[in-house]
């Protein structure tokens, strides 16, 4: 395979999108999905529409981001509301295939009655050398990844957000609240708000990149070695175990091995 440079990769993705004329995105307001939307407004412009769906596992300061970045990019923006989907109560191991089957589903349905050419969201490159259960969802739905599709890595992204700037190109990576408790672990809407609230609490005091993993009552906090001096040190630590407490945890732990995504799937064991 030839060698592209980062100028030869973003002239191909510009040309990928020309070539769709029109397209919808998925759109999270992460890094990825941040950066294809900004593109393609600035390719196709009034032929995009992008789109976030907002269920019970999704934080509501990320729906909050996400329109506050849409809006600055000028793009075209809709917030779906979608309830808690049955099948993935018990947050099975193939939960990832099953949501991003129905929500991508979803997304097409939107799509084609808004006569868009293509849905498309944000995998990247260095994405197929992850777990990525849902990528399968993906596939079989025929929907498009234009940046995996330029060959363009996290790296190389985040390269080309901070040139755009756009406020992302350094924003750590999220994921639904579902991967922060165990497999097979029936859910309920206060076991999530219980996280959300938990980790909204600790960005609030600049640990961004964290994720608060649930046994039942235990909080198990996974951050960089450089956050874990900051949380473990006064009066963050006591503020923490005290906030963590009334909101419903028994106990408040450090993960000694520290921040990495995908700690409950089992190729992380």
């Amino acid at each position: 395979m030839k060698f592209m440079t980062l100028q030869e990769k973003d002239k191909k993705l510009s040309e990928i999108l020309k070539e769709m004329q029109s397209v919808s995105i998925a759109f999270s307001g992460g890094v990825d999905s941040t950066f294809l939307l900004w593109k393609a407004k600035q390719v196709l412009n009034k032929n995009v529409k992008s789109y976030t769906i907002q269920t019970p596992y999704i934080p509501k300061w990320e729906i909050a981001e996400a329109k506050e970045l849409a809006e600055k990019i000028g793009a075209e923006h809709k917030i779906l509301q979608l309830k808690y989907p049955e099948n993935i109560r018990n947050n099975p191991e193939n939960r990832c295939y099953l949501c991003k089957t129905q929500l991508f589903s979803y997304l097409k349905k939107i799509s084609k009655e808004q006569k868009m050419n293509f849905l498309c969201e944000g995998t990247n490159a260095d994405d197929l050398n992850d777990y990525r259960p849902g990528r399968k969802a993906i596939e079989e739905l025929e929907v498009r990844s234009p940046l995996l599709e330029a060959g363009l890595s996290k790296s190389e992204i985040r390269q080309l957000s901070e040139k755009a700037g756009l406020p992302t190109w350094n924003k750590p990576a999220y994921a639904c609240l579902l991967t922060r408790l165990p497999h097979n672990t029936k859910v309920d809407e206060n076991i999530l708000k219980r996280i959300e609230k938990a980790e909204k609490f600790l960005i609030d005091k600049n640990i961004r990149a964290v994720r608060v993993r649930t046994h039942n009552k235990i909080a198990r906090i996974e951050t960089t070695q450089e956050n874990m001096k900051q949380l473990i040190s006064e009066p963050i630590s006591r503020q923490t175990y005290k906030y963590f407490k009334s909101i419903g945890y028994e106990f408040v732990s450090i993960d000694i091995l520290g921040y990495k995504t995908g700690s409950f799937n089992k190729k992380n064991k």
